[in-house]
């Protein structure tokens, strides 16, 4: 289902109402009837998310409302900033990820407010089920981290090469995530804001040749202009472990789709960077890279060779290192901060991605 709300939101949490919640869940369970609700939980961050308990009935089984449900929007300080992601996750769950089978919660409402630059959506909670949720400090085995490639594999497949996500097409929302990642990093570039997450124990977690600012920041233009060469699709656009779950019969599960267009090895590279130990990495990336580019060909793309492949993945994995080096700690705690560096770190050791980036022409 595809059904997407344009129009007025509520921008504080007090402007949660049982009129509004109601007609939101109405939307998508038009059968059903909303008597009352209370919140349950607020966790600020990024993105707010608010646990509600709900009390309803209705006229069909499959239309009845959910006890509870988790509801994200943009409800700090600092959200009307960062309008652009809200609207992006909310387009994503309510246009783009029920065209692409990608295993998510439910999405009861998914809306965008354009005045207001706020959008909401209100999904099944995940912890009502009992869904086993990844965590950043306890990294994957080769089979969870094969069925996650397999997964990712479909979902790029889709939009490969397509014109679809590119400006002026069917998905041009998605944006050009290479080329506008400067919006995000610049600030964090400054000498010190850079160098108050280098004294961090994520810094100790890191070489030391990658504490580097001009590097850093040379390295998101080599990126940039090396992955204007090559194929775009649709991409999750985050899947380190904090934003992925094992569903209750095993099959992998994502959520905080906030969905970009960008070169599929981006996400290779930022998910194997993130997900394996360090040992298990190097032991096994070649294989899952390799069992990858098979899952796209038998979904009907010219994949890349193994030997570009890697190239690629030695490149893009400083995108990772970026984000985590300088990920504040309201986004995600120290210890994930730390153990992301750390994995990332050493992988760009292991590919020499200083010494691929330094051969890029800008």
């Amino acid at each position: 289902m595809t059904d997407m709300y344009y129009g007025p939101l509520p921008l504080t949490v007090e402007d949660i109402t049982l009129d509004f919640l109601s007609a939101a869940l109405a939307t998508r369970l038009p059968q059903s009837h909303l008597r009352s609700f209370k919140i349950v939980e607020v966790l600020q961050g990024t993105c707010t998310k608010i646990w509600l308990s709900l009390d309803g009935e209705a006229d069909e089984k499959d239309t009845r409302l959910p006890e509870t449900a988790l509801l994200k929007g943009g409800f700090e300080t600092h959200s009307r900033a960062m309008g652009h992601m809200h609207r992006t996750e909310a387009l994503s769950y309510g246009t783009l990820v029920p065209t692409l089978g990608l295993r998510t919660p439910q999405v009861y409402f998914s809306g965008w407010d354009e005045a207001g630059r706020q959008g909401v959506v209100i999904m099944e909670d995940l912890r009502a089920r009992g869904v086993d949720f990844c965590s950043p400090l306890v990294s994957q085995t080769f089979d969870q981290t094969a069925a996650r490639l397999k997964a990712l594999a479909a979902i790029h497949a889709q939009t490969w090469g397509s014109l679809d996500v590119k400006s002026g097409g069917r998905w041009e929302w998605l944006g050009d995530m290479p080329a506008n990642w400067r919006l995000y990093f610049d600030a964090y570039l400054e000498p010190d804001v850079w160098n108050h997450y280098i004294r961090e124990p994520r810094g100790a977690a890191a070489a030391k040749v990658f504490h580097d600012r001009a590097w850093m920041s040379d390295a998101l233009d080599r990126m940039a202009a090396y992955a204007a060469g090559l194929p775009y699709c649709a991409i999750h656009g985050d899947t380190h472990l904090g934003n992925l779950y094992h569903d209750i019969d095993g099959a992998p599960g994502f959520f905080d789709c906030i969905m970009t267009s960008a070169p599929a090895m981006i996400e290779v590279a930022y998910h194997l960077g993130c997900a394996l130990d360090l040992s298990d990495r190097a032991a096994w990336e070649a294989d899952l890279i390799r069992m990858y580019l098979a899952e796209l060909q038998a979904h009907g793309v010219a994949a890349p060779s193994f030997e570009e492949a890697l190239h690629q993945y030695g490149v893009l994995l400083a995108y990772g290192y970026g984000i985590f080096i300088i990920n504040e700690a309201r986004f995600q705690t120290e210890a994930n901060n730390t153990a992301y560096t750390a994995r990332l770190s050493q992988a760009m050791l292991d590919h020499d991605t200083m010494g691929k980036l330094a051969k890029i022409s800008l």
